[in-house]
């Protein structure tokens, strides 16, 4: 399930997307902010707890994408470094985002979605 409604408000939760359920998590959402990663990646360290902040504080939509798991996620992608944070609307990418960055960064970065 992507997202849980709490006390009346849509309440998104970081999913972990994989190679069954990414084009239909897309399709069921607007927006979808998708970060690939991987679990030896340290900058990627950085970025989730960053990410998770963001979610919380602004009811983002924000997904992950394990590259080690999914890579022929990653390749339909180009993905070539990690992390990068791709912003779908309607299952298009209109953002990219390449390696960690610090929140007020991310916050300019993702200001129009805000």
């Amino acid at each position: 399930m992507l997202h849980a409604v709490t006390t009346g408000l849509l309440m998104w939760r970081i999913m972990n997307l994989t190679k069954e359920n990414f084009d239909s998590s897309l399709q069921d959402s607007p927006l979808m902010i998708v970060d690939f990663w991987a679990e030896w990646c340290g900058p990627c360290k950085k970025l989730s707890p960053i990410l998770d902040e963001l979610k919380e504080e602004y009811n983002l939509p924000i997904a992950k994408v394990n590259v080690d798991d999914y890579p022929e996620l990653s390749e339909r992608y180009g993905i070539r470094t990690i992390p990068t944070v791709l912003v779908f609307e309607n299952s298009v990418i209109v953002k990219e985002v390449v390696g960690a960055r610090p929140k007020h960064i991310l916050l300019k970065e993702f200001e129009q979605w805000l």
